[in-house]
């Protein structure tokens, strides 16, 4: 059996394609039976963040169990399978231990060092030992993982080469200043109970927030995250419970709000947002229509004598310049590189009032002549027109200008409990999981991260030599028990034969051949540990067998044995 690791990620999907392929609890622990249940998989775990998704399994067949791993991620996540597959990744064996090693010390995050994953893992090896779908590989693993990310934290500064994904977000919406100092007095209203939205709550505590109100879905987990808040000895934080359905009256008191909860549609609608806003403030919040409309940008206007009706609302036109977008540019270069010479010499000749359509075209022309011809008609549409549609590209307008944020809103969720059209209303700065990705894509590494990686290397290492070695040891075991059936078997033929011998020297006996039996068997036993455990040790067991006769289903028998136990096993 051999380590595989199906999922997608931040790094490799889109955060649209991530949040349809979210799974609740109920679809992990289905997903869990389904994939054990499968032919090619004998154990299986399922480890899912607000930015990946992974499946992993112990199988028998690596090209059978990507096809199925694949399969049943897109089942269980409703994305098909065809738009699943190209954002899917692949690691089997050292290359699988690898990447969970990297995950568990926060590598692979969105934010390099945060140190939450290591509470996601352990919460996906309870799971999976609680659907008893974990056997003795994926239990090592898992628990080996949480003591490499705890290593990593303890060993390194890879807590400064980043932070939690909460602090990340108020950090970008603070947009640069302090984040106590931006926190310092403001009301905050955290939805959502869960450990993410606890540990929102904490760190705004911490900041400095003056007050702290939590809606959730089951009001008594509000009310006990309220009560902890409040009587935390290190903060002096006002925090109360409210149901889900205060959630809109609290919004217009916020100055701040976090959202993280399991809900598969939106919390937070672009409508309520700007109801909340204008509830706050009195001011409609602009909505897109209003922030799509180009900024006055101070040019001076076109002198009354020098307009015209728009050259596409005249009749026989050729352009219908009033669909062309604003954001025009009378660069020459550009404006011809945006229109094919006919079009350009067709429209010049009607802004001069014809003089040019009317003229039969001629072939064989020489190019300065045809280019001066096209200089001239530019020339004329443009002192006719005032500018001429550039098709390539608009020249950058302006920004447009946007009020200072009334309500900060902070979206850990997957998928999002706030509408992505908040994002253009002006009043409001929303932070979301895309929003943050692409803030931390740039975003410095400390060199602790290269003595982390050093530690993982270590670590894939010793893991994959004490599996090795692991799985010689049924082998071992088979061994022994044979031997032990022969001194049995030896010891009961001496008391054939010799029926009067006493209690004494019969233990005696017994002990001698059981001491010779071991003596002979330790430094095979022992070596072929060691010989197991390097790379291409494999070959070893089949060797210990062969050479002791040994029963290939009394081997198999203990590692099923064994095998059951591990899955029996209760979280670390």
């Amino acid at each position: 059996m051999s380590l595989l690791v199906v999922g997608l990620s931040h790094r490799s999907a889109p955060v649209s394609v991530l949040e349809r392929a979210s799974l609740s609890a109920e679809a992990q622990a289905k997903l869990l039976q389904d994939t054990v249940a499968a032919e090619p998989a004998a154990e299986a775990a399922v480890l899912a963040t607000c930015n990946r998704i992974e499946l992993y399994a112990d199988v028998d067949k690596f090209h059978a169990g990507v096809a199925e791993l694949s399969t049943l991620l897109a089942q269980h996540s409703g994305v098909g399978l065809d738009e699943l597959t190209p954002h899917l990744y692949v690691h089997y064996e050292d290359r699988a231990v690898h990447h969970l090693f990297s995950v568990a010390c926060g590598l692979d995050s969105m934010v390099v060092g945060e140190g939450q994953i290591l509470g996601q893992i352990k919460d996906s090896l309870a799971r999976t030992q609680d659907q008893h779908t974990a056997g003795r590989l994926l239990n090592d693993l898992f628990q080996q993982a949480l003591r490499v990310g705890k290593r990593a934290h303890s060993e390194t500064g890879i807590d400064r080469a980043g932070q939690s994904l909460v602090t990340f977000g108020l950090e970008q919406l603070a947009a640069g200043a302090d984040v106590q100092t931006w926190a310092r007095g403001k009301k905050a209203l955290v939805i959502g109970a869960g450990s993410m939205s606890s540990l929102a709550a904490a760190t705004l505590a911490r900041s400095g927030v003056a007050e702290i109100v939590v809606a959730n879905r089951t009001f008594e987990r509000a009310e006990r995250l309220a009560q902890i808040l409040t009587e935390g000895d290190d903060t002096g934080v006002v925090a109360r419970a409210v149901p889900m359905a205060s959630v809109p009256a609290e919004l217009t008191r916020a100055d701040v709000a976090v959202s993280c909860t399991g809900a598969t549609g939106l919390v937070l609608t672009a409508d309520s947002v700007a109801a909340a806003v204008e509830g706050r403030t009195g001011v409609p919040a602009a909505g897109p229509a209003d922030e799509d409309r180009p900024a006055d940008t101070g040019a001076t206007a076109v002198p009354e004598s020098a307009r015209t009706a728009a050259p596409g609302a005249d009749e026989n036109c050729p352009l219908d310049l009033s669909a062309v977008p604003s954001g025009f540019s009378v660069m020459g270069e550009a404006a011809v590189a945006g229109m094919d010479a006919a079009t350009l010499e067709q429209h010049g000749a009607w802004a001069a009032g014809g003089t040019v359509a009317d003229r039969p075209r001629e072939t064989g022309r020489p190019a300065a002549e045809a280019d001066a011809e096209l200089i001239s008609a530019l020339a004329v549409t443009a002192t006719r027109v005032g500018r001429i549609p550039e098709r390539r590209r608009p020249e950058p307008a302006a920004g447009v200008h946007r009020p200072q944020p009334a309500l900060f809103l902070l979206d850990l969720a997957m998928p999002r409990d706030i509408d992505a059209a908040v994002h253009r209303l002006a009043g409001v700065r929303l932070v979301d999981i895309e929003s943050l990705a692409e803030a931390s894509a740039d975003a410095p590494m400390a060199a602790d991260v290269d003595q982390v990686r050093r530690i993982v290397g270590d670590e894939v290492a010793a893991f994959g030599a004490a599996q090795r070695a692991a799985r010689i040891t049924p082998t071992v075991v088979a061994l022994r028990s044979m031997a032990a059936e022969v001194v049995a078997g030896e010891i009961a033929r001496l008391e054939g034969r010799l029926p009067g011998l006493d209690d004494k020297h019969r233990a005696e006996i017994t002990q001698t051949v059981k001491r010779v039996v071991d003596k002979l068997l330790h430094a095979p036993t022992v070596r072929v540990k060691q010989l197991a455990a390097e790379p291409g040790g494999a070959g070893y067991a089949d060797a210990l067998r062969t050479l002791f006769d040994l029963d290939q289903e009394t081997v198999a028998s203990v590692s099923r044995t064994e095998n059951s136990t591990e899955k029996n096993r209760g979280p670390a």
